[in-house]
C-alpha cells in the first residue's frame, strides 16, 4: 500500500518499507540523463589520464634515446 506524502504531489510512502518514492517520470528521466552524462565524463577523464601516461612514457623513451645518441652509443 502506498500513501501520498502531505504537501507533495509526486511523492508516496510505501507502507511495507516506509520508504518515500518519487513517482515523477520526468524527474526520473532527468536523473537517468544526469547519471549517464556523469558516466561519460568519467570515461573521458579516464581516457585522458591513460593518454597522458602513455605520452609520458613516450617522452621518457625519447629522452633516453637522445641521451644515448648524445653519448655516442
Amino acid at each position: 500500500m502506498k500513501y501520498k506524502v502531505e504537501g507533495q504531489t509526486h511523492l508516496v510512502r510505501d507502507s511495507k518499507t516506509n520508504c518515500i518514492i518519487n513517482t515523477s517520470k520526468s524527474q526520473y528521466n532527468e536523473y537517468i540523463s544526469r547519471r549517464n552524462t556523469q558516466g561519460e565524463e568519467k570515461q573521458k577523464i579516464q581516457q585522458l589520464e591513460s593518454d597522458l601516461a602513455s605520452m609520458k612514457d613516450d617522452l621518457n623513451e625519447i629522452k633516453t634515446l637522445l641521451r644515448s645518441i648524445a653519448n655516442g652509443s
